[in-house]
């Protein structure tokens, strides 16, 4: 009995043994969540979490499989599909950021690993991880499972690492779409020494970091067993004041672009 518990303990998380099935990966939920993300962040967390039955028939025997046996009293979604297509847009838009602003094809190649490595895997997994202990014990209660079920009580439910980090590469999406892609696309004109430059540039952080904290509440808070998850709201108005203040200080555009962080410098592209 004790053999039989400890193998279900050590099993490997069904994320990692999806990892390289790509046939059975869910590309088709995964760009639907992407695209609601930007439009409808709070409908992806309410239907792909925790109302399956308010989507289409496809989407709710899509719901049917991941709530599987292999997934009983589970929040996290064991499906890398997500991950790897945003890793791809990432490692594109550094190639882009690459060819436009560094000097050589080799810095070109190190911009669109540290997008996907550091910027988006690494922030992400420093995020879950700190969710995963501060979120738990603050705002509910944390149990010991990466990205499963842990071993007895059934039916308890509880914090996942693994579902934190469904919410914080989720949470990235927005951040991509107007740090990573609109602003490349505008740098020749938020980059200019004017106010309303500064003001477009600023606002774009404003947007893209008080979306990344409302996609990081709506996913907490679609947890039934969380409460007074409103605190993770608090960043928000914070941000507004800064953004305010930056307007008459502060270039973001200039001085926070994704590139920077790869240690390669703005110039003007060839």
């Amino acid at each position: 009995m004790s053999s039989q518990r400890r193998n279900s303990t050590m099993r490997v998380p069904a994320f990692f043994r999806r990892l390289f099935k790509f046939t059975s990966m869910d590309f088709e939920t995964a760009v639907w969540e992407m695209t609601h993300l930007v439009i409808a962040p709070k409908k992806v967390f309410r239907n792909i979490y925790y109302l399956p039955d308010t989507l289409p028939i496809a989407w709710g025997l899509i719901m049917l499989i991941l709530r599987s046996k292999e997934t009983k009293n589970t929040y996290h979604r064991p499906d890398p599909a997500f991950t790897y297509l945003l890793s791809l847009f990432l490692f594109l838009t550094g190639l882009a950021w690459g060819i436009a602003y560094a000097s050589h094809a080799l810095a070109t190649i190190k911009v669109a690993l540290v997008f996907v490595l550091g910027h988006f895997l690494g922030v992400s997994l420093a995020v879950a991880t700190l969710m995963y202990f501060l979120v738990g014990r603050v705002l509910g209660k944390r149990r010991q499972g990466l990205f499963g079920p842990p071993p007895p009580n059934p039916g308890e439910e509880g914090l996942e690492f693994g579902y934190c980090f469904d919410v914080a590469i989720r949470a990235f999406l927005p951040v991509w779409v107007f740090l990573y892609v609109l602003q490349f696309l505008l740098m020749p004109l938020i980059a200019q020494d004017y106010w309303v430059s500064n003001f477009f540039g600023n606002t774009m952080y404003l947007v893209a970091l008080s979306y990344y904290f409302v996609i990081t509440f709506l996913g907490y808070n679609a947890l039934p067993f969380l409460s007074r998850t409103e605190v993770l709201l608090a960043p928000v108005p914070v941000l507004v004041v800064i953004w305010l203040i930056s307007l008459f200080t502060f270039d973001c555009a200039t001085s926070l672009a994704p590139i920077l962080w790869c240690g390669v410098g703005l110039r003007k592209p060839v």
